[in-house]
């Protein structure tokens, strides 16, 4: 079987981490993407759940401006909600 090589670019954190993660799954980054491609190849999808934070909607961040806004016309002060 040929083989080919890939690149991929990710910030050196995650990098760091991910190979953390390798090591203790006794795995080396190139054995876990290749289990991620066979299994997405196998399944047509991705193997997780991709979802977006609701908190960062284009409606929610307007209504966060709007309240910031009326909050710095009006002189609202900020407290702390725990």
């Amino acid at each position: 079987m040929s083989q080919s090589t890939i690149s991929v670019r990710m910030d050196d954190t995650l990098k760091k981490d991910f190979d953390n993660v390798c090591n203790e799954l006794g795995l080396s980054m190139t054995t876990a993407v290749t289990l991620l491609a066979k299994k997405m190849t196998r399944e047509k999808r991705l193997p997780f759940d991709v979802s977006i934070d609701p908190f960062y909607s284009e409606e929610n961040m307007a209504r966060l401006r709007k309240s910031i806004a009326q909050m710095e016309s009006t002189g609202g002060k900020i407290h702390n909600v725990e």
